[in-house]
């Protein structure tokens, strides 16, 4: 049996573009995906690449649990990215909230839409068998199994419709390819970057159009909320002071000022480019200085970039995107319209 190195199919369009894949035997104790399945999805995609979709690993994790012995979602997941030859980094993947892996997240809720669909059974806490459903669906031998396949299982559609049960209803709604594609935590947390993507932008425009005087209050109440500047009043004196040589001003590095931080802060309409790094660099060896951060609301050229990564001077260069993010990340100048908790069962709970 051969299968391909990566996932079977249902990636991004960007993913799919990438052709170059190897070719590996899988694992001789696990029939996952068949020489004829695995050979048609990787042709139907184009080459296969990445971490697959929750619905892809459908089929692969029912054929895992088809010897009928109970097994944890743990050994699923590790015999699952040995089957599609996942690489230490793909296994390794974060969800962009960084609490867990990509893989494992896709994993389990696959592990849960087979069990709602009634092909796998739970057997204790974090352990699964396959169902006598569960058997019959194999015997079909279906080419793949996804939420449009799992639909025509009535358990399964209550499921994913809780309303149809209590209206009695016989429809429900129907998701896009795209949703149906990503887990439900993948959905929330692209809603989620797209809300704060739209955010930043509004805030830098807000930030490009504010006062000189506003602009410093806000440079130096975003180092404050930083862990900068030890005081508000030793920080509001530093930043505060009239530029000379291309500094604006200082502030201490931390409350006891151990060391000390030089800053311009200038709301530059183009690209600042290397000569302009060079002049503050240059400022701070004329103060013997070491450390500076040089903020602008538009952006820095790749030469200037690659300026600061070359000099002994410690400069951090923080553009407008950059000074968008970390004042949401500090809330300054915005504030919480609304807040939804994610939960999960608390098994320890439920154990004597």
């Amino acid at each position: 049996m051969i299968t391909a190195r990566g996932p079977q199919a249902g990636l991004h369009p960007a993913a799919r573009g990438q052709q170059s894949v190897a070719l590996t035997a899988a694992p001789a104790h696990l029939s996952v995906l068949d020489a004829d399945t695995s050979k048609n999805m990787y042709e139907e995609k184009g080459g296969i690449v990445g971490v697959p979709d929750y619905q892809t690993l459908m089929l692969p994790l029912l054929r895992f649990a088809g010897d009928g012995q109970e097994h944890s979602l743990r050994m699923t997941i590790d015999a699952l990215a040995d089957e599609f030859g996942l690489t230490s980094d793909e296994r390794k993947e974060l969800l962009p909230s960084g609490q867990q892996s990509v893989f494992d997240n896709r994993v389990g809720w696959a592990r849960t839409y087979l069990s709602k669909a009634g092909l796998l059974e739970r057997t204790r806490r974090g352990h699964f068998r396959i169902s006598e459903r569960g058997r019959q669906v194999l015997a079909a031998r279906p080419d793949r199994i996804d939420v449009k396949y799992l639909d025509r299982f009535e358990e399964f559609r209550d499921f994913r419709d809780p309303r149809r049960t209590r209206s009695g209803s016989g429809s429900t709604d129907g998701a896009s390819s795209d949703q149906e594609e990503t887990t439900p935590e993948e959905l929330l947390e692209s809603a989620y970057g797209r809300l704060r993507d739209s955010l930043a932008g509004e805030v830098l425009e807000q930030v490009r159009s504010a006062s000189p005087s506003l602009f410093e209050k806000l440079v130096v109440e975003l180092l404050l909320k930083m862990g900068y500047g030890g005081s508000r009043q030793d920080a509001g004196r530093a930043i505060g002071r009239s530029g000379d040589e291309g500094i604006d001003g200082i502030i201490k590095e931390d409350r006891l000022g151990l060391d000390i931080i030089y800053i311009q802060a200038k709301r530059w309409e183009s690209s600042v480019g290397r000569p302009e790094v060079q002049k503050f660099a240059g400022a701070l060896q004329g103060q013997r200085a070491k450390k500076g951060i040089m903020l602008t609301t538009s952006t820095f050229s790749a030469s200037a970039l690659d300026y600061v990564s070359k000099i002994d001077s410690k400069i951090v260069l923080i553009d407008g995107a950059q000074l968008a993010d970390l004042m949401i990340d500090h809330n300054l100048g915005v504030s919480a319209t609304a807040n939804y908790e994610v939960k999960k069962v608390d098994t320890d709970y439920f154990t004597e």
